[in-house]
């Protein structure tokens, strides 16, 4: 499949289709080395047209009418029935005669005729792939007959590069080909099995210009240590070939000057002219390379026809030559402002240990850190590490390179590096930090046990020493924690408790806030503790990122909103996408809870996108089980069901992955939705059983439980839901929790004794939850008879429903509205049963005179589960929770 060529494709399609109806055409496609000329002409081919094909070949270039036989060759035996005039000119030119081919014009008329004689039997497509390779010979004979096409039924397609003598062809319509566009670019980039960084990722999708060979060939040889862009992309040998060709042609001062060009990678022509000056070159010998269409300058600034062109240069170059380029550019960078470019160069040109060099490119590495340049920081780093001469620096710029790699997001990477780190870190008391940057590696990539494991050892072994360290790694083991249980959360409590924080200390509010969250305690408001915490000079946004996380446990949504939105602004000023993810999702769950799904949505996706990107499993999980909760308050079941069934994928743990919980609720949410009750109550039984049911949407399931519950008659079950939601309650001090507990006390309770706290649950000021609460109450003075009040309550279900696009809630607020006959939802008649189909109705009027769901069964003909199916469907229609109602109605017709 061609991506981004839908219309070029359909040129071709119209040309192919004027053929089948008699007409003639022809058609030049020009474009770059790689940008999918072959691709077109095949699939041309494919489209059922019989087809000859030749191609032009280098190593042949200079030999008269190669490429022509080598067209004609299947077809030879229709060369006898040319006139003789052409017969004996072409079968000269094929060295077949013993004359000579000597007039062009009749072996350019023997090729039109031969092509008329293919095409009498149905349309012809003739491909020339690579013109601008053909003999010329060759190329002057077809392009006299392509001029000369009429109503054959004949279609001349002529693929070639794009330069100025490149198979110049007058006369003859062209299609220039240029880059595919960035959607199209980007599958092409993703078509590949290699995991690319984002950094890397951005930077093909800049530098390959659109180029589908690029995009297809790129991702499995470069890796992330090429992200920063201090050195040229590295090419494949198709797309050196391809790319290369017309460097080597030109003279030897050039190729000195663009190598020294390439090397430096900016446009500024200063320094390389100085550079180039040493080797006793200068701008003149630049002329070659721009008339021959390779670069374009002013003498002041130097860009590439094609980003990959600079590539070509760079890695088409001996190494040794590539050497002398940055050290000709080291010397040339000399004064205060190009010192980091002078440090990469001499880097560069280093073939060994050298510290000198290693000193310099820490100092460059700390700036680009300290202006939150983050992947150059890394690659920075990397290669200061790899020129030290001692081994101690050599650990230390290794420690810098994983922790800088961890806060960019670079997964993989910092772990690579650490593991390097660690079999030199013995006795160097780096130790530590290298167990923090494993552990959140571990974590990101769905392994929480791991480390948790990993970060208590080593907040245990800081905390008499070092308590702040310690305190910032518990804050993180709050988090491993959370997805483990209420053990390992005592076990972070514990260990927080005991450490000897100063009052003044970033960690201090940070560390109260999050004991508080865990242990059940009072706690104040989130966004005091963060500005405590930033007072005290905490680390902003990294060590405030959990707290998020705690603010939610505690229903603070509002301020875990709020925080989260200022922590990603910050995140994307610093460059540092290792966070975005998780507070992408904080950020949308308070979205969410806040009535806005829509902004909540697009947070998700955006999280989405970006734990795959920088391969955060366990975010990845957790957002697709998200995705599904939403989908699932759409009433959009497939969407919910992919999403559910994506975050509990092998690649992030299956059934024990971290989105397990969310996407248990959010089949639960749909079957709810649905009237599916039993299904509901399966899949909220997760909820109940650690660790889910401590998790945050363990306790916003609650409400769901408690109502699933009642609607089955499992009382008991309601009950228990209920306790842990007032506890739930008491301890969050949130009057929407409150109302929430209010809802579901009017649920459990008899006769008119559960208006009051209807009344109170009203009280949520949530948009969702005041929506159901309205719902329900609205049903329960339905079946009290109290239509005009029950009327006003489901009226504004129904709205609020509508604005979230809550389609399953809207039906059933409808569907209780057209019970009271109100609306065009009612059918003739207008009592309850005119609500159901004729069998739900048949089967209602049997449940309503007692029997069993067997005896109806028995007595319809049908399987007792059937039974069961339609009475569930029923009851939402109706109004009413449970069987034992159905008698309080008046199914009269």
């Amino acid at each position: 499949m061609l991506r981004g060529r839908d219309t070029e494709q359909a040129l071709i399609d119209d040309l192919l289709e004027g053929a089948r109806a008699g007409r003639s055409a022809t058609l030049v496609l020009r474009g770059e080395a790689g940008i999918g000329k072959t691709a077109l002409l095949d699939y041309a081919a494919a489209q059922g047209i019989t087809t000859i094909r030749s191609a032009g070949i280098e190593s042949e270039a200079e030999l008269p009418f190669a490429a022509l036989h080598l067209l004609i060759r299947p077809g030879m035996e229709l060369v006898g029935h040319l006139p003789s005039r052409q017969r004996d000119a072409l079968e000269a030119a094929f060295g077949l005669g013993e004359g000579t081919a000597s007039d062009r014009m009749l072996i350019g008329l023997a090729v039109l005729t031969l092509l008329a004689e293919e095409a009498a039997q149905g349309p012809l497509l003739c491909l020339i792939d690579d013109a601008h390779w053909l003999d010329r010979a060759t190329a002057e004979a077809l392009l006299f007959a392509a001029r000369r096409l009429d109503a054959e039924g004949v279609v001349m397609l002529f693929a070639t590069r794009s330069g100025p003598q490149d198979f110049p062809a007058p006369g003859l319509p062209e299609l220039a080909l240029s880059g595919v566009g960035p959607d199209a670019a980007a599958a092409l980039l993703d078509a590949g099995a290699t995991r690319l960084s984002p950094a890397m990722r951005y930077r093909l999708l800049a530098e390959s210009g659109g180029n589908p060979l690029a995009l297809l060939e790129l991702p499995a040889i470069v890796g992330e240590e090429s992200a920063d862009g201090t050195n040229p992309l590295p090419l494949t040998q198709r797309l050196q070939l391809a790319f290369h060709g017309r460097v080597t042609r030109l003279p030897a001062a050039t190729r000195r000057v663009l190598l020294i060009a390439a090397a430096a990678g900016a446009a500024d022509l200063a320094p390389v002219l100085r550079a180039a000056g040493d080797a006793g070159a200068s701008l003149r010998d630049l002329q070659p390379a721009q008339e021959a269409g390779m670069i374009g300058t002013d003498g002041q600034v130097l860009t590439w026809r094609h980003p990959l062109m600079r590539s070509a240069v760079y890695q088409g170059a001996a190494l040794t030559d590539r050497l002398a380029a940055h050290r000709d550019l080291a010397d040339a960078l000399t004064d205060t402002a190009t010192a980091d470019l002078r440090a990469w160069h001499l880097a560069m040109a280093a073939t060994g240990p050298d510290e000198d060099t290693a000193t310099a490119l820490e100092r460059t590495a700390d700036g680009a850190r300290r202006r939150h340049g983050l992947h150059a920081a890394v690659a920075a780093y990397d290669r200061a590490a790899a020129l030290s001469v001692d081994a101690h620096a050599r650990v230390r710029r290794l420690v810098l390179a994983a922790e800088t790699a961890t806060e960019a997001g670079l997964t993989d990477r910092a772990a690579r590096l650490a593991e390097r780190a660690a079999g030199n870190a013995g006795g160097t008391g780096f130790e530590l930090r290298l167990d923090s940057v494993r552990a959140q590696a571990e974590f990101a990539s769905g392994k929480p046990g791991a480390a948790h494991r990993r970060l208590m050892a080593a907040a245990v072994a800081l905390r008499e020493t070092d308590p702040r360290g310690a305190a910032r790694i518990l804050t993180k083991a709050v988090h491993t924690a959370w997805y483990l249980g209420p053990a390992e959360l005592d076990e972070v409590a514990a260990v927080l408790a005991t450490l000897n924080l100063v009052h003044d200390d970033p960690a201090t509010p940070i560390v109260r806030y999050l004991t508080g969250s865990v242990a059940g305690q009072r706690v104040g408001d989130l966004r005091d503790a963060a500005a405590d915490a930033r007072a005290g000079g905490a680390d902003s946004p990294a060590d405030l990122v959990q707290l998020c996380g705690s603010g939610l446990v505690v229903g603070q949504d509002e301020q875990v909103e709020e925080l989260a939105a200022e922590l990603i602004t910050e995140c994307r000023e610093q460059g540092r996408i290792g966070l975005l993810a998780p507070l992408l999702f904080f950020r949308s769950e308070g979205l969410l809870f806040g009535g806005r799904p829509r902004e909540s949505r697009i947070a998700a996706e955006e999280g989405l996108r970006i734990a795959r990107d920088v391969g955060q499993a366990q975010w990845a999980s957790q957002i697709h089980a998200y995705l599904a909760y939403l989908a699932a308050l759409r009433g959009d079941a497939a969407s919910c069901r992919d999403h559910a069934d994506r975050a509990v994928a092998e690649e992030f743990g299956g059934p024990g992955a971290a989105g397990a919980s969310w996407a248990h609720a959010a089949t639960a949410l749909l079957a709810l939705g649905q009237g599916r009750l039993e299904q509901a109550q399966a899949e909220l039984a997760h909820m109940t059983v650690e660790p889910a049911r401590h998790h945050v949407i363990g306790l916003r399931t609650l409400s769901d439980q408690i109502e699933v519950a009642v609607r089955l008659g499992a009382t008991e079950r309601a009950t228990d839901a209920l306790d842990r939601l007032s506890h739930w309650s008491r301890r969050a001090e949130q009057g929407w929790i409150a109302a929430l507990a209010s809802r579901g006390r009017a649920l459990l309770t008899e006769g008119a004794d559960a208006e009051p706290h209807f009344v109170a649950a009203l009280a949520a000021n949530r948009p969702f939850d005041e929506a159901r609460t309205r719902l329900l109450y609205g049903e329960w003075l339905r079946r009290d008879k109290r239509k005009v009040d029950a009327r006003a309550q489901l009226e504004q279900a129904m709205a609020l429903f509508d604005r979230l696009e809550a389609a399953p809630w809207s039906e059933r607020a409808r569907t209780e509205l057209g019970a009271l006959g109100v609306g065009t939802g009612a059918r003739a008649g207008g009592g309850p049963l005119s609500l159901l189909t004729p069998q739900e109705s048949q089967i209602v009027r049997l449940a309503a005179q007692g029997l069993s769901n067997r005896e109806i069964a028995a007595r319809l003909f049908l399987s007792h589960r059937t039974i069961g199916h339609h009475l569930y469907k029923a009851y939402p229609k109706l109004g009413v929770l449970s069987r034992g109602e159905l008698s309080a109605l008046d199914l009269a017709e």
